[in-house]
This record gives C-alpha cells, sequence and structure tokens, in this order.
C-alpha cells in the first residue's frame, strides 16, 4: 500500500533529511513539506492527511497540546507524531495527553527515528526513553510494571485501545460501549496503574511493555 506523509517543519535542512528517511528507510512514496502550520493546514485541506502526519513541537503557528489535539480530531485517518528538539517531560506528556500517536525527540540517531515511525504506522504510540526515569533520573524499574490482575477482560479492552492512541469516543465505538462507561473504565485503570492521566497511562504502559 502507497504511503502519503507530511512534513511540517520550520527548518528546511531538517525537512530535507526527514524526508529522504522516510523515502529510503520507510519506503514512503510521497512527503509533503510545510515551513509553517498555516500551509501544513493548507495542504493538509486540499491534499488530505494521508497516512502520516509529523509536526515539530514549536514551528511557527503551532500552540501545543491544542493544535495536536486539533490535527488529532481534524485528521482522525492519520497517524500524527511530533517530532521536536525540545525533550521535556511536561512537554511530552501534553503532547500525548492531546493524542498524538508518539514524540519523537530529534536528538536521537536516525535509525531510531525510522523505528520509531514503523511502530506509529503500526499502530503504536511511541514514548521517548527519557520517560522511562523518574525526575529525578533513577530508573523506575519495577515500579512500572502493571499487575494484569487487577484488571477486568473488559479495563484490559479499554487500556488496549488507549494505546493505539485512541479517543474515548473511539474506543467506545470500536467496543461497542457507551462514552461514559469508557471513561468509567479508565478511572479505574489510572488507579490500577497510578497514574493520573490519559499521558501518564501511555507512557507508563509502552516503558512497561
Amino acid at each position: 500500500m502507497a504511503i502519503k506523509a507530511l512534513i511540517a517543519d520550520d527548518h528546511e535542512l531538517f525537512r530535507s533529511g526527514m524526508k529522504q528517511l522516510l523515502i529510503d528507510v520507510l519506503h514512503v512514496q510521497e512527503v509533503r513539506e510545510a515551513e509553517t502550520m498555516d500551509r501544513a493546514l493548507e495542504i493538509l485541506t486540499s491534499e488530505g492527511a494521508g497516512d502520516l502526519v509529523l509536526v515539530d513541537w514549536r514551528m511557527p503557528g503551532m500552540s501545543g497540546p491544542e493544535s495536536q489535539a486539533a490535527l488529532r480530531d481534524g485528521f482522525p485517518e492519520a497517524k500524527v507524531a511530533v517530532i521536536s528538539a525540545w525533550e521535556e517531560r511536561a512537554d511530552i506528556l501534553a503532547a500525548l495527553g492531546a493524542g498524538v500517536h508518539g514524540y519523537i525527540p530529534k536528538s536521537l540517531p536516525s535509525t531510531q527515528i525510522a523505528s520509531a515511525l514503523q511502530g506509529i504506522l503500526d499502530g503504536r504510540i511511541y514514548v521517548p526513553a527519557a520517560m522511562g526515569k523518574r525526575d529525578g533520573g533513577a530508573e523506575s524499574g519495577g515500579a512500572q510494571k502493571l499487575d494484569q490482575d487487577k484488571l477486568t477482560l473488559r479495563q484490559r479492552d479499554v487500556l488496549a485501545e488507549l494505546l493505539k492512541g485512541q479517543a474515548s469516543k473511539e474506543i467506545a465505538r470500536t467496543l461497542d460501549i457507551a462514552e461514559g462507561t469508557v471513561k468509567i473504565h479508565l478511572a479505574a485503570i489510572y488507579r490500577a496503574l497510578g497514574v493520573r492521566t490519559r499521558a501518564e497511562a501511555i507512557a507508563k504502559m509502552s516503558k512497561a511493555g
């Protein structure tokens, strides 16, 4: 199947390198480029989102989580991922909380970036390795492991859809249950994981797996 992607980043050299990586390593057939968020939206609106949308976290016209959530909701057929030089934990959690399919640091080697993007295209959520560390820098180790026995079968189903990047409405539609029921399941899942938000749950499960 032909893969269509968009790279939205205000650095021409980075766009050029990323385009080459997408074509040479991931065999993407069509790569569009945009230097501003306004231009990216023009392309997405006129040509369609395609399969993969990569956006810089702090490029011109980008307003953080609000823009990410709008992209995710407006173009649900595409995998939306942040690729950024900023690696602060708060930024990563904010992006994941907005529903993106991954947060990829630009500092990663090209092979790891390619692997992360392939995982995203395959339906997985990518979380940087730095999220596997506590604020003090120590590895969290066994604290990340979830005792699956704490969850009911339905809660595990909801968790599986959550890790695919599905919003509550999408989870409800996939599992054929009410959105309110999904939210109740999510609250129970968060308690079992020892987290408070969707972003923290995705980060914790991604590193535990």
